[in-house]
């Protein structure tokens, strides 16, 4: 079974903001625009007159990579589009209320007169909200739902304790992965997944297609996949029978506007990019108009590279150690609307997150090897560490890639990587991002760097929260023990984020869920 659409999915955009439209203000204040050589200006206009607050466009594909331009008009319509590559241009307006206009023709050095074209109708301008705006019309479950239980007779799960839960899961994964307030998911493709009773029958195939069927499945496994299916189905069907977002987005307004978003695309046909990286967060100033580093996670082990001066891309690859790394290839799927049966993604590395350091390294979270760990992470290891909290597997390790030198580190954790970050003082923290881990990890950078050995270099700690308020950690309580006057309570949660503190002494973590959690700094990393 094979069936394809959207040819052209796989291009991706990498965003780079400034603030550099120093002429928008009042309309009283407007002159005439003073175009440079590399750039094209002009004006839109309505039926009403000037059209404030809406997207200027320029798209070109004469360059290596496809590339866009965007800016927001001014009070009294007016744009720059700066800083563009010598190409032919095709040039358009979007904004909220009206539909995409005529392209035009332009190239740098001119001034270009654009007219807006208003949405003939309410459910034609809705169509270009963000997703958000559909996806809030999702009904939630009334408070009376929760806390559910194994014999909920609305089908809640006891695992959903609350509605805060309830809407952390349905923004985390539903919507944050994968975009379900898209208009490609709320207008479902239902004759090209089979023919279905009803929509609930829809729901319950279309999460099962293509490679990310895992992660969906795990997410309505929270939800109450019954439940879940009933929900959406109610949301897809309302919005067939013409029914439209309950709010409606406002144009940019002041500062909003003072902003050129320029996107390329710069990854190969059926791949994705979960995050890219292009300094060095303690010093931002470190690789000014370098190149930038992507981060395709379960889609491929080639990491993009785009050069943003020269609008060209290239792909380095990241290596595992054990050639019997597994591959979401191998993941469980049924065909996709989109790509049939063909398993699109063939990556072994999950390459989740990249982080620069102050040598220009980019340091990845990526997976090297298989489960479970090697001895030296278990009990009976030398490993302060592993005396401490011994771990049994990893799911993604880390590496190392020196683009001076072209070369490759691969660094085995014990601990599972999922975000990471550096302190002032070269210590690189990772985040687990797995519900109920109990512990977060580090990489000491420069013993890493004198040494080569990431077992000597590497520690972790159970997340232990401080609750005796002594601002050092105490002598702590199991997770299944309550809590004892001054101890602090070992909690089993996995932080998704992470941040150290100014003064380096404690570590911030989000968990996976509401809230935030503050762990501090465990006595044998002193």
């Amino acid at each position: 079974m094979t069936f394809r659409r959207h040819s052209n999915a796989y291009l991706t955009g990498a965003a780079i903001a400034a603030f550099a439209m120093a002429w928008s203000g009042p309309a009283s204040a407007q002159k005439a625009l003073s175009v440079k050589p590399d750039a094209i200006g002009g004006k839109v206009t309505g039926a009403n007159g000037p059209e404030a607050g809406v997207w200027v466009i320029a798209e070109t594909t004469d360059l290596p990579t496809k590339y866009a331009k965007m800016v927001v008009t001014n009070d009294a319509g007016q744009f720059v589009i700066p800083q563009l590559p010598s190409a032919k241009y095709k040039i358009w307006v979007r904004g909220y209320g009206l539909v995409d206009s005529d392209k035009q023709d332009a190239t740098p050095g001119k001034t270009i007169d654009l007219k807006a074209k208003p949405a003939p109708s309410a459910a034609a301008a809705a169509e270009y909200y963000p997703g958000m705006y559909w996806y809030a019309m999702l009904k939630i479950p009334p408070a009376s739902e929760f806390p559910g239980s194994d014999k909920s007779p609305t089908g809640m799960p006891a695992s959903m304790d609350s509605q805060a839960t309830w809407v952390d899961s349905i923004k985390n994964s539903c919507q944050s992965c994968h975009a379900l307030g898209t208009q490609n998911i709320r207008h479902p493709h239902v004759k090209e997944l089979g023919e279905f009773k009803n929509s609930e029958e829809m729901w319950e195939r279309r999460v099962q297609s293509g490679q990310a069927m895992n992660n969906m499945a795990l997410t309505l496994g929270r939800l109450g996949p019954q439940r879940a299916y009933k929900m959406f189905a109610d949301w897809t069907d309302r919005i067939a029978a013409g029914e439209l977002p309950f709010d409606k987005p406002e144009r940019p307004k002041g500062v909003e506007r003072n902003v050129v978003i320029t996107s390329w695309a710069w990854a190969k046909k059926g791949e994705y990019l979960h995050d890219e990286v292009s300094t060095d967060k303690r010093n931002p100033t470190l690789n000014a108009n370098g190149k930038i580093y992507g981060s395709p996670e379960e889609s491929s082990d080639d990491i993009p590279v785009l050069d943003p001066v020269k609008n060209t891309t290239s792909f380095i690859h990241e290596p595992y150690v054990d050639p019997q790394t597994p591959s979401a290839k191998d993941d469980p799927m049924a065909p996709s609307v989109f790509w049939g049966d063909e398993p699109i993604w063939d990556g072994h590395t999950s390459i989740h997150n990249p982080m620069m350091d102050e040598k220009g390294r980019v340091w990845f979270t990526a997976r090297i090897r298989r489960a479970p760990n090697p001895a030296s992470c278990k009990e009976g290891s030398d490993i302060e560490s592993a005396q401490v909290m011994p771990l049994k597997d990893s799911a993604r390790q880390a590496s190392v890639y020196d683009p001076k030198t072209e070369k490759w580190a691969t660094i085995d954790t014990c601990f599972s990587t999922h975000h990471l970050v550096f302190t002032p003082d070269d210590k690189l923290w990772f985040s687990q991002g797995q519900p109920y881990s109990g512990v977060v990890g580090w990489l000491d950078v420069k013993k890493f760097d004198a040494t080569g050995d990431a077992m000597k270099s590497e520690g972790w700690t159970p997340v232990v929260a401080n609750v005796s308020g002594t601002g050092k950690r105490e002598p702590f309580v199991a997770p299944d023990k309550p809590i004892e006057p001054g101890k602090d309570k070992w909690v089993k949660a996995g932080f998704y984020g992470i941040m150290p503190s100014v003064k380096g002494d404690v570590i911030w973590g989000q968990t996976m869920g509401p809230g935030f959690t503050r762990i501090a700094q465990p006595a044998f990393l002193v």
